[in-house]
């Protein structure tokens, strides 16, 4: 890990000398940006982005972080990344089942928490989107979400003084392109990583389960894991978990990427980790408890013809069990996640 970060910073020192002599005539000279390193944990499988392609500095998460939080960049002024993507809920979104975006427009899915991104393969509920940067051009475009035309947010950031200069300490010249403001978002979006739970601490053996969260534990194990998988709580992967169709939304879910029927009603499956703060759950935000969501599985699924084989049976659990399997559930609650100052909106008193 250390070799890689020297490589890093020494592949972010060469490429700011070249730019650096590029530019002299146009810009006076810059401090080169500061490498920044991220610790992740060693029980973690790798991390699926290529940092080598957009290496992380302080300067461009900090502008990241400025754009996450910025509304100006939507078509109404009022929506931010963050307006959907709120820390405390994990960075998903707590009140409202469906995403809302500019002028009070409503979405047709529920808004993904995007914590843990940089292990992912694919994006959004149906894996529409399989480049990490190129990620924030959905939501920033789309016309139910921020709904703003990229050629006018970026010539509102090259107009905007800020944004300028926090460009220029990034990248090396205050030019604002598409490619740059996308870096960015990600960099900081490659900070948003959920590893602190109380469930790691007993893996790591510095805490012990009570007996209850154990037993719920063993029943994730037993009931939730073939999905559900440790460390991330997910495998990534798209199921149809046998949710009856909601017409109004008539929703084909991944078939609507592959046009192929064997993906109906298949949906990404979510990460566990945070469960509690991240409700509404399923796709489209219908259950607003947990309790709704043991239940679907217990007697409420619908069968067809894509239904996940191992929900053929549903996943009984009784009462105790249901509680038990809470228990453990709120133990995948990071509340470093939730708090971390350095990831909340920069505009706000620290």
């Amino acid at each position: 890990m250390i070799r890689k970060a020297t490589a890093v910073a020494l592949l972010i020192a060469a490429c700011w000398a070249v730019l650096v002599i590029a530019c002299r005539h146009d810009d006076a000279l810059v401090s080169a940006p500061h490498a920044y390193q991220l610790e992740l944990p060693d029980n973690f499988p790798p991390v699926q982005y290529d940092f080598s392609q957009n290496p992380l500095t302080k300067e461009g998460i900090a502008l990241g972080r400025a754009i996450f939080y910025d509304p100006k960049l939507s078509a109404d002024s009022q929506v931010s990344c963050a307006f959907c993507h709120q820390q405390y809920a994990a960075f998903g979104h707590y009140d409202h089942a469906l995403s809302h975006g500019v002028y009070n427009r409503i979405g047709t899915r529920t808004v993904p928490s995007i914590f843990n991104m940089i292990w992912s393969k694919s994006f959004m509920w149906d894996g529409g989107v399989i480049n990490l940067d190129m990620q924030p051009l959905t939501p920033l475009t789309d016309h139910n979400e921020m709904g703003e035309d990229l050629p006018v947010v970026l010539k509102n950031m090259q107009g905007n003084a800020q944004y300028k200069k926090m460009f220029k300490a990034a990248f090396g010249t205050e030019e604002v392109t598409s490619q740059r403001m996308f870096h960015a978002v990600i960099q900081f979006v490659a900070t948003l990583n959920s590893f602190n739970s109380r469930y790691d601490s007993v893996m790591a053996g510095k805490a012990t389960f009570s007996q209850e969260e154990a037993a719920g534990y063993q029943l994730y194990q037993q009931k939730c894991a073939a999905c559900h998988k440790e460390p991330l709580f997910t495998d990534g992967s798209f199921r149809n978990n046998g949710l009856p169709v909601q017409p109004a939304l008539n929703d084909s879910g991944r078939m609507r990427i592959t046009k192929s029927q064997d993906d109906y009603l298949k949906f990404k499956v979510p990460s566990l980790r945070n469960i509690i703060r991240t409700q509404p759950y399923m796709h489209d935000g219908r259950f607003f408890d947990i309790y709704n969501v043991f239940a679907h599985y217990d007697h409420g699924i619908v069968r067809s013809a894509t239904l996940d084989p191992l929900l053929q049976n549903g996943i009984p659990l009784d009462a105790g069990q249901q509680r038990q399997l809470y228990l453990f559930l709120n133990t995948l609650t990071d509340y470093k996640l939730l708090n971390d100052k350095s990831l909340a909106d920069p505009a706000t008193p620290q």
